[in-house]
Formats: C-alpha cells, sequence, structure tokens
C-alpha cells in the first residue's frame, strides 16, 4: 500500500505498518575503544540523542569525531604530564621500573580526565 507522502507499507493483520529503513551511513568508519565508549555511553544514559544521531545516520560519524578529539587530547594530557612532572628519556634509562610506574599513573590519569571531559558528556 502506498499514500501521497511516498511512504510504503506493509499489512499486518489489520495493521498497515510503515517500511522504515534507517538512512545510510558510511561503512568504512571503525570505532576505536573511545569511539565505542562513547556510544555505548548514548545508548545507554542519552537515549534521545542516540536515537536522533542514529536515524540520521550520522551516529557512527558523530563517535568518530569523538575518537579523534579523545586521541588527541588523551596525547597532549600525556606528554604535558610528562614534561611537567619530569619523565623523560633519561629515567627510562636510568631506572626503568620508576618511569614504569610513573607511566602507568599519568596514562591513567589522563584517561580518567578523557572519559570525564569528553566521553561522558
Amino acid at each position: 500500500m502506498k499514500n501521497n507522502t511516498n511512504i510504503q507499507y506493509r499489512q499486518v493483520g489489520d495493521y498497515n505498518i510503515p517500511n522504515l529503513r534507517l538512512p545510510h551511513e558510511e561503512a568504512n568508519i571503525t570505532l576505536g575503544k573511545w569511539g565505542m565508549l562513547h556510544k555505548d555511553y548514548l545508548f545507554n544514559h542519552k537515549k534521545v540523542l542516540f536515537t536522533t544521531l542514529l536515524t540520521q545516520g550520522k551516529l557512527y560519524q558523530h563517535c568518530a569525531e569523538i575518537e579523534n578529539q579523545a586521541r588527541d587530547m588523551f596525547d597532549t594530557l600525556v606528554e604535558q604530564m610528562k614534561e611537567a612532572e619530569g619523565v623523560t628519556e633519561q629515567l627510562k634509562e636510568e631506572n626503568q621500573l620508576e618511569w614504569i610506574c610513573r607511566m602507568q599513573n599519568i596514562e591513567s590519569r589522563a584517561r580518567e580526565i578523557v572519559t570525564t571531559e569528553l566521553i561522558y558528556t
């Protein structure tokens, strides 16, 4: 069945159900850790925004943009913290265990900042 709005319907019992299709989204978008975390956050906590982006065909594009921003922010924060705290290649050569501990601490704090300020907003 078809009406004047170009929406096609199918009859199920006594009801006419519209044949809805989501717009095509670029198939070559691959989400990494940050993009998947943001997509999961939208799905679980921002249902309206998730549904809007999905129905407009912009969900993966949006999450890919967040992915890029998060990756850049993480890298920048790590470099800034390393410089501020004196974590250098010289420390790495002199005391590898100390360097590893300090780098893990820096990366952990940077991940927390990125997830708080960018992913879960």
